[in-house]
């Protein structure tokens, strides 16, 4: 028999740094967990409309619609049910929240939200609020030694929060030699640094935040090459890609180009209308990527991305 999938709209509703959370009863599905707060879609409403209404009964908060901004969509099979959680966030929340369905509801940091409270098919969403709205990359560079040097520089400007260090030209050895006094420095600033290549380039330099794989490395992967609390990224160019990242178990995904680029000069351009529809279907937080500027930040959050990414975002001017 088949399942049906329900539609479930779920709230972050975000005040002075803090994300509203409540616990679920323990005789309904996935008792005692965390969970954010929503609830399913009639027959007849939109999402939006059905977060007003759910947020309401459940808390007391009133959400203006307007303030309602696209986070991410996941869908999860646990077996026995079939959901589609349709994540819209808002900052603009009214009111004292209090469990008027006998829950209980707390405020709680982001960086305190711990996957094993949660269910499952929560998860991708606390990958997404603990993400920055725009990934940096580096990018070309004056000579290996001065590496260090154009990484202050850039840091200082545009306060990126994540970089990849990004830097196919450099042999194993002079990476790993840069890659720790950029940690080193990233450190000192408050930026996390993100290797870039194999999984096991973490093993050479621990002290990083995690690495991203290129496609090619991550087409070899079955499983997820890096520990849990370590970020994993995948460079993709596809559905299929974004996929196969998701089966590996990455916290994000890059997917373009959605626009020419002159590091990919003549490559093939997918635009924004093919994007959205593959960030809908994806269930990671995505970044486009690819000829972009800080301004289509706002275009590809509107389609459910979790920002952009990219080197000319913060690389040029040196």
């Amino acid at each position: 028999m088949a399942v049906t999938e329900i539609h479930v709209a779920v709230a972050v509703i975000i005040r002075e740094g803090r994300v509203l959370i409540a616990r679920r009863p323990d005789h309904v599905h996935q008792g005692g967990l965390l969970e954010f707060p929503g609830g399913k879609v009639e027959p007849g409403e939109t999402v939006q409309q059905a977060l007003v209404r759910e947020i309401q009964e459940e808390t007391g908060l009133q959400v203006p619609v307007a303030s309602l901004s696209p986070v991410i969509g996941i869908r999860h099979d646990y077996g026995d049910k079939r959901v589609f959680l349709d994540v819209w966030r808002t900052d603009a929340a009214i009111g004292e929240a209090e469990g008027r369905e006998g829950q209980p509801v707390q405020w709680q940091r982001v960086g305190e939200l711990r996957d094993e409270e949660f269910p499952a098919a929560n998860r991708p969403i606390i990958r997404a609020l603990k993400l920055p709205s725009w990934l940096a990359i580096t990018g070309q560079y004056r000579a290996p030694a001065d590496i260090l040097n154009q990484f202050q520089e850039r840091i200082r400007v545009a306060r990126p929060e994540l970089v990849v260090f990004r830097a196919p030209m450099l042999s194993a050895t002079e990476y790993q030699t840069i890659a720790r006094d950029l940690v080193m420095a990233g450190r000192e600033q408050g930026v996390q640094i993100i290797l870039h290549g194999a999984a096991d380039r973490l093993d050479r330099v621990p002290e990083a935040a995690g690495v991203h794989l290129p496609w090619r490395e991550a087409d070899r992967c079955g499983q997820r090459p890096v520990p849990a609390g370590k970020w994993l990224g995948v460079s993709c160019h596809s559905a299929a890609e974004v996929a196969h990242a998701e089966v590996i178990g990455v916290d994000y995904a890059t997917l373009g180009p959605v626009s020419p680029t002159p590091s990919h000069p003549g490559a093939p351009v997918m635009g924004w209308e093919s994007f959205g529809r593959q960030v809908a279907a994806a269930a990671v937080p995505v970044y486009a990527l690819g000829g972009l500027t800080p301004d289509d930040g706002d275009i590809a959050r509107r389609l459910g991305a979790q920002g952009v990414a990219g080197i000319s975002l913060w690389w040029s001017g040196i």
